[in-house]
């Protein structure tokens, strides 16, 4: 089963266009899927937007009664999904403002069928880009990615902060087991990147792929605090310099290091 979680607040323009992409993906082997929207307190049609669809595609939603931020909605979404799946099976997340295109899954899927336990659609490796970034915020992301990198380096890893990734179900259960449910503590843009160093932490094995960020294609204003995100990737530094250790792997098993 392939898990795809879209965590969403006020997407009722974006949301309808990006599920009906989904429909048209072409799941390799013919996988079986579920969409899950947690709905982090939307204030307008994004979980009526949704309730549409029911009778075209499998898909179930989560609603928060307030807005908790992403962190929330990600452990919403990832608990959930956990808990359902089985063996086997894969978690993809990726952003509800139609920005990341659907098209690039089973190209994701298939990397993770070769062995990798994370597969990140990357803005920085040969063939991916950003369409529609102010220059700052292209600084910014790529300033992150570069600060985290030298922290924290995983190796295959350059894009730290996007939310478009593939998980195996194995890898999420095994870091919510080591980190008792604390998983996620961030609550904000900075959560995704927490996830990846947390799972770096105890091996998992990333690699990436080509993403072109359509930044063009979203609807309205960016929801990210600008100020707060910074503050706040600074303090993730901070906070798990001396921390994010790696676990001893079992003998012999190459693992990706988070040093």
């Amino acid at each position: 089963m392939i898990y795809v979680l879209l965590p969403a607040y006020n997407e009722s323009v974006a949301l309808p266009l990006l599920l009906d992409q989904i429909r048209q993906v072409e799941w390799p082997n013919d996988e079986p899927y579920t969409v899950l929207v947690v709905d982090d307190g939307s204030t307008d049609a994004t979980v009526p937007c949704c309730r549409a669809r029911w009778e075209q595609m499998p898909i179930e939603i989560i609603c928060h009664g307030f807005n908790r931020g992403l962190g929330a909605a990600m452990t919403t979404g990832l608990e959930h999904c956990v808990s359902c799946s089985g063996t086997g099976d894969t978690i993809v997340t990726l952003d509800a403002d139609n920005t990341h295109s659907p098209s690039h899954i089973p190209h994701m899927l298939r990397n993770l069928r070769k062995g990798a336990d994370i597969v990140i659609a990357s803005r920085y490796v040969r063939g991916g880009a950003e369409i529609g970034l102010t220059p700052f915020r292209k600084i910014m992301s790529r300033g992150a990615s570069t600060m985290l990198h030298v922290m924290f380096p995983i190796e295959g890893v350059r894009d730290y902060t996007c939310g478009f990734r593939a998980y195996t179900s194995e890898i999420l259960q095994r870091g919510f087991r080591e980190y008792s449910g604390r998983l996620i503590e961030e609550s904000g843009f900075v959560c995704m990147a927490e996830l990846l160093l947390k799972l770096g932490s105890i091996g998992a094995k990333v690699v990436e792929v080509p993403l072109v960020l359509r930044y063009d294609r979203k609807e309205g204003a960016s929801k990210m605090k600008v100020a707060r995100t910074v503050s706040r990737y600074l303090a993730l530094v901070t906070i798990n310099r001396a921390r994010l250790r790696p676990n001893p792997s079992p003998e012999n098993e190459p693992v990706n290091r988070v040093r």
